[in-house]
């Protein structure tokens, strides 16, 4: 019986060690089936077993072990810095292989956790900070934690459009995540919104201080034809290009570059419309303020010519203080047409201060006034009466300009050309150029006008003239002009006459060839007539015969088609108009001096 129970007993331990061992067995086949060092797919720890040349042995526990390749653990120079004993964390890629190791991974291990970094970041809504890579379609690649690659597509970038999104790469910034997708390995990035937030902030700041005549500091952001917008701290102002500057600026880029700090003054502020008036020149002193102590009254000044116009040239004498020189201004001897023809842009000249309206803010300038005034000179040096000698400069109708000094003429009227010629157009007696002589009859300072006399450099000869150059006498004359009707010849100095062209006769030479009369020859007239009323000397080559001295024959000039008929009076005299009015002059030479008997006797 005890035999018995003893088997018994026995067989019962030996039931109860094999259900052990197998409940064992179940137990190690479910803890490796369930993965007690981990499930492929997922993230557990390990130990550094061994590093060799090419790999690391992992331990994961559960007896596993696994193998991964030493160029996971290096650095960013290259370099493995991995020893026996690290823990790292690493990825389960799959079971057990042929040789007995698990397949891990350390790269996708760091990959995982970043993307549960970058989850867990975006559901705190946090920013993420990250380097700009590469330019890529329609954005930037930006490299984040762990070597995430993410996208930032171009309307992000900035508050406003970047043209060179290139200059970026390189630079980091901090992003707010505002698209993510885990399974895709899709991360959209902003950096706009950060700056929309932060602009709104400082707007606010700002908006808490401004107000009208405060000065304040700003960065230009942008620049137009018409100025530039300058960045006060989350609101934008206006630059106007006529507030840059006291003086001429023709465009802002002169003055500014985007990115330029600048101190300014708000001119004008609506808190409505949160648009603001800035003025940069409102925070310098007006350079008007001095200009009359700077620029008196006739003092010498030299400036660049900034502009010009028909009526004359700008000149800045200082930054914001600009003079004009009138046309009139330029020159005291030229007509000066345009500006243009004596200064250009950009010319640095001398010139003369005329006169400063500081309040007006006009100062007038001259240049001529750098030399010497040329009719000062002329008033030094010459008076009435006094002779002068210059050449023909222009011929009017009424009158003839004889150059005197340079810059003064001086008009001789026709009427004072001769004493005994009438003289009904200049042009027949002179030319452009021509070498004269005169008498100063007078010299109006007021309008600067000198009046010149030819005549007056003889003595008047009508008070002589009929004893001297009675009617019928034959004289030597000198041709001075031939006109279409006549030619005018010189008597004696003060003396001239015109002989009608009917009654010219033109000289013959031997051959019988006419040879015409041109100015400075000699000839034989007789004196036809002597006109008191009309103060005239008329002459005649026809009357007695009179020809052209040392010539063998002459003949009546062409244009005289016909000879001059007789009056009746004459026919019944016996003898032509010329006997006549020599008859009739002799008479009355004979009254005249009977009346002044009689006077003499009474």
């Amino acid at each position: 019986m005890s035999t018995t129970t003893h088997s018994l007993s026995s067989a019962g331990k030996t039931q109860e060690h094999a259900a052990a061992a197998e409940g064992f067995a179940a137990l190690f086949e479910a803890s490796i089936t369930a993965g007690d060092f981990g499930k492929e797919g997922e993230i557990v720890k390990g130990t550094v077993v061994a590093v060799h040349r090419d790999n690391v042995v992992i331990d994961i526990g559960g007896k596993s072990e696994g193998m991964i390749a030493l160029s996971e653990f290096a650095d960013a120079q290259g370099q493995a810095t991995v020893k026996a004993g690290d823990q790292v964390d690493v990825y389960i890629e799959s079971r057990e292989n042929d040789d007995g190791l698990v397949m891990l991974s350390k790269e996708k291990a760091d990959k995982m956790k970043v993307w549960d970094e970058i989850s867990a970041a975006c559901e705190r809504d946090e920013l993420i900070e990250g380097t700009i890579s590469q330019r890529v379609k329609g954005g930037l690649s930006v490299t984040i934690r762990g070597g995430v690659k993410a996208f930032l597509p171009g309307s992000q970038v900035d508050l406003r459009p970047i043209r060179n999104l290139d200059k970026l790469i390189g630079q980091t910034y901090s992003f707010k995540v505002i698209k993510f997708n885990k399974k895709r390995g899709n991360i959209v990035l902003s950096r706009r919104v950060l700056l929309e937030k932060e602009r709104d902030e400082q707007k606010t700041k700002t908006l808490e201080t401004l107000e009208e005549g405060k000065v304040v500091r700003g960065v230009i952001k942008n620049i137009t034809e018409y100025g530039a917008f300058v960045d006060l701290g989350g609101i934008d102002g206006l630059l106007h290009i006529t507030d840059m500057s006291w003086g001429r600026v023709n465009h802002p880029s002169e003055l500014f570059q985007v990115g330029d700090e600048v101190t300014v003054r708000v001119l004008k502020y609506n808190p409505e419309t949160e648009r603001v008036s800035l003025g940069l020149k409102q925070t310098q002193e007006d350079p008007w303020s001095h200009a009359e102590e700077a620029f008196p009254a006739g003092k010498k000044v030299k400036g660049k010519v900034q502009s010009i116009t028909d009526y004359g040239a700008f000149v800045e004498l200082e930054p914001g203080v600009e003079g004009l020189i009138h046309v009139s201004e330029m020159s005291w001897t030229k007509k000066v047409k345009h500006p243009s023809k004596v200064l250009e842009v950009g010319q640095e000249v001398e010139c003369q201060i005329l006169e400063v309206d500081s309040k007006s803010k006009r100062i007038s300038l001259g240049l001529k006034q750098l030399e010497p005034d040329p009719w000062t000179v002329f008033t030094e040096k010459y008076s009435p009466g006094a002779k002068i000698a210059g050449q023909v400069r222009s011929i009017t109708d009424y009158g003839v300009f004889i150059g005197i000094e340079e810059g003064v003429d001086g008009m001789v009227h026709k009427s004072d050309i001769s004493w005994t010629a009438k003289v009904n157009n200049p042009s027949d007696l002179y030319k452009k150029g021509d070498n004269v002589e005169a008498i100063i009859l007078s010299i109006n300072h007021d309008e600067k006008k000198v009046s010149l006399g030819v005549k007056q450099l003889w003595d008047d000869p009508w008070p002589t003239i009929f004893s001297e150059l009675p009617p019928g006498k034959v004289v030597k004359a000198k041709v001075v002009s031939i006109v279409d009707y006549g030619t005018f010849v010189r008597v004696r100095d003060g003396v001239e006459g015109l002989i009608p062209q009917n009654e010219m006769v033109v000289p013959v030479d031997e051959s019988g060839k006419e040879r015409a009369f041109k100015v400075g020859d000699e000839l034989e007239a007789e004196i036809a007539n002597v006109d008191t009323q009309e103060r005239k000397l008329t002459l005649s080559m026809r009357v007695g015969g009179a020809a052209t001295a040392g010539a063998p024959e002459a003949r009546p000039a062409q244009r005289a088609s016909k000879a001059p008929k007789k009056s009746a009076a004459a026919e019944a005299a016996g003898g032509t108009i010329g006997e006549l009015i020599k008859q009739k002059l002799g008479d009355k030479l004979a009254q005249m001096s009977t009346e002044k008997g009689d006077k003499k006797d009474e």
